[in-house]
């Protein structure tokens, strides 16, 4: 099922009035997808990196250049996911900057399969230093995702960007992007997640700073954090209590740390069966 733009934006809206926190949560698997889609996600979001991640591989392999970001979205919605969730809009991670297809082509096959939103990611928004400066010397750089999720959404999709910094932010809110999504670093925590992360006070100046920027060009952008050392329910707290954050982007925290911990306890309880 696929859902309009405008039916997500106010259904978010009026939750967000009503004091209710917005969580979009990532799906690696169609039972992950499932159990969301179940227990009320307000949307769920399919990125390469669920597969990596999924599989036991850190998220941010889904950054490197090892398998084709595009197609695998494509097909894990189409076989995957989307035929386990009946009432939840699914939004797909592309990688805007891919020159090797016809974007609005492709677009289209994303909503024929039943996608209601787009992300950027994989994004060159994470990346810095020369293999940035490059990217957008030669096209290939944010301007031109940011150009791709303005195509998304003149085709009906409902319209999700990560952002890695207030210059960003503000050329995500010039564009009319409906949802930003502060980013402040991969995951902390389990076995394949980074080691140290910003304190969490860090993290909301950053994710404040973002949102702020985005704000002041589009006061009714919708703002949700993720990443670093915002990972448990009481830390999602803290961040919207101190930030304009109305929300949360849970990837390796909804599905990646419960299952190794899930998985592990009941390896232990079942090891302790005697005989």
């Amino acid at each position: 099922m696929r859902f309009e733009r405008e039916q997500v934006l106010a259904a978010m809206r009026a939750q967000v009035a009503q004091g209710k926190a917005i969580l979009a949560a990532a799906a690696g698997n169609g039972l992950v997808a499932r159990v969301e889609d179940k227990n009320g996600a307000d949307a769920i979001i399919v990125y390469n990196s669920g597969r990596y991640r999924m599989n036991g591989i850190a998220s941010i392999a889904g950054n490197l250049p090892i398998g084709d970001a595009n197609a695998i979205v494509r097909e894990m919605g189409k076989e995957q996911i989307l035929p386990q969730v009946k009432h939840t809009p699914v939004v797909a991670g592309i990688y805007g900057v891919d020159p090797t297809r016809d974007m609005e082509a492709f677009l289209r096959e994303l909503a024929d399969i039943g996608y209601s939103g787009v992300i950027n990611f994989p994004t060159v928004g994470k990346l810095s230093g020369p293999i940035r400066q490059e990217l957008e010397q030669v096209g290939l750089g944010f301007a031109r995702e940011v150009e791709r999720l303005r195509l998304a959404a003149s085709m009906g999709f409902f319209t999700m960007a990560y952002c890695y910094c207030p210059e960003e932010a503000r050329m995500l809110a010039e564009a009319d992007i409906d949802i930003i999504v502060s980013h402040v670093g991969l995951t902390a925590g389990g076995d394949v997640g980074v080691r140290t992360a910003s304190p969490l006070e860090a993290a909301v100046e950053k994710t404040r700073a973002i949102h702020e920027a985005a704000l002041k060009v589009k006061p009714d952008i919708l703002c949700l954090c993720h990443g670093g050392p915002i990972v448990a329910p009481a830390n999602v707290q803290y961040v919207v209590d101190n930030t304009p954050a109305v929300g949360f982007v849970a990837a390796s925290s909804i599905e990646r740390l419960p299952v190794e911990g899930s998985v592990g306890e009941m390896v232990g309880a079942l090891k302790a069966v005697t005989l």
